[in-house]
């Protein structure tokens, strides 16, 4: 149990952690890569599919 809730506290702090570096980008930055500031989110969390 404590380990399950210490791994979802992990993978959050990952997630807000990869949010934040990705909104650093310019949005030239984020094109050049293929990306479009919507897509920040589920490219955090590992859900995006091209």
């Amino acid at each position: 149990m404590l380990l399950s809730l210490i791994r979802m506290i992990q993978a959050f702090r990952d997630y807000q952690r990869n949010v934040s570096e990705l909104s650093q980008l310019s949005d030239r930055e984020l094109a050049d890569i293929g990306l479009d500031r919507s897509d920040i989110p589920r490219v955090a969390a590992g859900t995006y599919t091209a």
